[in-house]
């Protein structure tokens, strides 16, 4: 169990069998009644908002998470499939559950996987992936000076801004959490 004193923002918890995140918490003291926590919590299931609010030291259930070391294999029609490394047990993922990740996710990829009641909720990549450019127009001599950058496509199909001098073929590292491409990998 949780108490509102050990709310803080990204804390998991479970209302009602369904588990929430907490994206903003207040807590409040007016002067006359007692004291409470206004939370404003985003859900792990349908991503809805909602705001909730607590009376000072209520407690809340902490949710069934489990948090397991997978590796990406491969997408297909159904789907995108995980495994775990030490069971070899299968899983499998829609393009919905994964939202923007989709286009960073690399085939041997070790990844985390957040389980809820054994249910796949989520995965969290590693901040940085090295994928290689597949199609991207050539730069232009001189115009390196205004840091100027052009669209790339990466190997996994997703398209990045990256500076004029990179080609097709050059290996980038790319921060998963934004998206931005940070250096060319030699």
């Amino acid at each position: 169990m949780i108490s509102t004193s050990q709310f803080r923002r990204g804390l998991k918890i479970e209302i009602d069998g369904e588990p929430f995140t907490i994206v903003e918490f207040q807590h409040v003291k007016p002067g006359k009644g007692g004291a409470f926590v206004r939370t404003k919590l985003k859900s792990l299931v349908t991503g809805n908002v909602l705001d909730r609010t607590f009376r000072s030291g209520d407690k809340v259930k902490r949710p069934d998470f489990e948090e397991k070391k997978m590796q990406y294999l491969y997408r297909d029609d159904d789907g995108f499939h995980f495994m775990d490394t030490s069971t070899y047990e299968q899983i499998l993922m829609t393009p919905d559950d994964l939202g923007d990740m989709t286009g960073f996710l690399k085939e041997e990829l070790e990844v985390s996987v957040q389980l809820h009641n054994g249910k796949p909720m989520g995965v969290e990549l590693p901040n940085f992936v090295e994928l290689a450019i597949t199609r991207t127009e050539p730069g232009v001599r001189g115009d390196t000076a205004t840091g100027a950058t052009k669209s790339a496509e990466l190997e996994t199909g997703a398209l990045i801004q990256v500076p004029l001098f990179l080609e097709e073929g050059d290996v980038v590292r790319i921060d998963t959490r934004s998206g931005e491409y940070i250096e060319r990998v030699r």
